[in-house]
């Protein structure tokens, strides 16, 4: 019953991934040489009717520390179809797959431009603690009356998160394990990975927070090891 309701699970968020992605007017797309490399490029695209045009250049980027793994959502049960490390809380990687891009949000600056931002102060944390049932989600902890994690990230103390875009992995649904607090966000530099997050230098994020300005950006994420964007490219219908 666990396998069956798991392969239940995936088949559903591989089905409503590749919906994002069909119906998303922009894309992220970061590729790295393989799974275990830090150092990738970033590519932006707009959709037009039904091709891909790429806006600017590539931007580098740097992805979690020990590479890239595979969203447990999108690979767990298809092991044949997603060769490759799947990705748990604490593994130091990236997820790899198709990922809704949400709101944006830092503390470093005027944001009166700026549609779909939350500011980061000195209560807002997001939840690592996979006990507890406000895991992978970012709260104010001013305003819960239930406390019950004893690990997060306090947001306002990160510098390097004075601005970021939130990576909507394993939020809607949320599975314990699967991993959390998953951002784009402004790097150390090339070669310094992340827990688990994309990073880049702060002018090209800024840059890209302001082309997904929008209530509803209709954003995706796309990130895979080269090989694996080479072969799921048709399928996916990437550009």
């Amino acid at each position: 019953m666990i396998l069956l309701a798991t392969l239940s699970v995936s088949t559903h968020a591989q089905s409503q991934q590749k919906s994002d992605l069909r119906h998303a007017t922009k894309l992220i797309l970061v590729t790295t040489r393989d799974w275990n490399s830090v150092n990738g490029t970033l590519t932006r695209y707009s959709r037009h009717g039904d091709k891909w045009k790429q806006v600017g250049g590539p931007i580098p980027v740097v992805v979690g520390k020990n590479g890239l793994a595979w969203d447990p959502q999108l690979a767990n049960g298809h092991a044949k179809q997603f060769n490759g490390p799947v990705k748990h809380e604490g593994d130091g990687r990236s997820p790899a797959g198709i990922f809704k891009l949400g709101e944006s949000f830092g503390f470093a600056g005027s944001t009166s431009d700026i549609q779909n931002y939350r500011p980061i102060t000195s209560t807002t944390e997001c939840v690592d603690d996979v006990s507890s049932k406000h895991y992978a989600q970012i709260v104010d902890r001013s305003s819960i009356n239930d406390v019950d994690w004893n690990s997060s990230e306090k947001m306002r103390d990160i510098d390097l998160y004075r601005w970021g875009i939130v990576v909507r992995h394993n939020m809607s649904p949320t599975v314990p394990g699967y991993g959390s607090c998953i951002f784009l966000h402004i790097w150390r530099g090339a070669g310094q990975g992340t827990a688990g997050c994309t990073a880049m230098p702060e002018a090209n994020l800024l840059d890209i927070i302001h082309w997904l300005n929008s209530k509803a950006p209709n954003a995706v994420l796309v990130q895979l090891p080269r090989s694996e964007y080479q072969r799921l490219k048709a399928n996916w219908k990437l550009p």
